[in-house]
């Protein structure tokens, strides 16, 4: 979206995002947040290519608002978000988890949240489930891009990363190249780390998703087949559930946040 549209799309709205951008030495994180921060954070990871709004639909929620903390983030190299200085992409999961980790400074609420992550966002977020266990009570990834054994190319991803054509084409497009070309690289070096996961977990993905392929539904079957963990299907759906099947989101998303532990406090290295 173009920031006019954002604009036209809270034109007139009554209640629209507060914008953050949180800087270290190395990063700077643009993140857009929704609801009180003293409530339990729910963190939206995107996929690739995306931004910030593409979780609009749940910041815009009024009903979640009531029950998280909503924050959004531009993931490095898109967006508004950098590393080191640099739009480029930073195509390590782990390194991403981290430089992400850093929205969870905006919550005050102390209580564990929920990862949600979409697409190549749900890899990370699990990422983030393994390294902050502490930190978060459930883990939610919607067409997650997860199993190295399936990731899809198409024919033009051979020409896509040309000097000559990635003149041609926006920085969100040769962002994108850059982590298709190292997922399965990444995506190895996170498999043996899947049997850690400590969270509940739920995993949604269409039926006729022709992004990722349905095999990902099955492998985290597998992965996660000894832990607390619901899988849903949902029939003649494609890869953006997040668009087609909004209401089946929000429901996942407003039962956890009823069963949300109602006390305890987190131990933050980032608070």
């Amino acid at each position: 979206m173009s920031e006019k549209e954002i604009r036209q799309h809270y034109d007139g709205k009554e209640v629209k995002p507060t914008f953050f951008i949180i800087r270290n030495d190395s990063v700077e994180l643009f993140c857009a947040t929704a609801g009180s921060d003293t409530l339990p954070p729910l963190l939206l990871i995107h996929g690739a290519p995306g931004a910030w709004y593409s979780g609009m639909g749940i910041l815009d929620d009024s009903d979640l608002q009531k029950k998280f903390h909503i924050i959004a983030v531009d993931r490095p190299g898109y967006h508004y978000s950098k590393f080191k200085g640099k739009r480029k992409a930073l195509t390590s999961i782990e390194k991403q988890a981290i430089v992400i980790h850093e929205a969870m400074r905006l919550n005050r609420s102390r209580r564990p949240g929920v990862l949600y992550g979409t697409s190549y966002g749900a890899p990370i977020a699990v990422e983030m489930a393994i390294r902050y266990p502490k930190e978060f009570d459930h883990l939610v990834m919607v067409g997650g891009a997860i199993d190295p054994d399936h990731e899809k190319f198409w024919w033009f991803h051979k020409y896509a990363r040309g000097p000559i054509v990635r003149l041609f084409l926006p920085r969100f497009i040769n962002t994108a190249t850059d982590e298709k070309f190292s997922h399965i690289e990444e995506l190895n070096k996170l498999l043996p780390h899947w049997k850690v996961i400590s969270l509940p977990v739920t995993v949604m993905q269409g039926s006729n998703d022709n992004i990722v392929p349905i095999a990902n539904f099955e492998f985290a079957k597998q992965q996660l087949k000894d832990k607390q963990a619901e899988f849903i299907m949902i029939p003649g759906a494609g890869h953006l559930i997040r668009r087609s099947h909004p209401q089946a989101i929000k429901e996942v998303l407003m039962q956890i946040g009823s069963q949300a532990r109602s006390a305890g406090t987190v131990n933050s290295s980032a608070k």
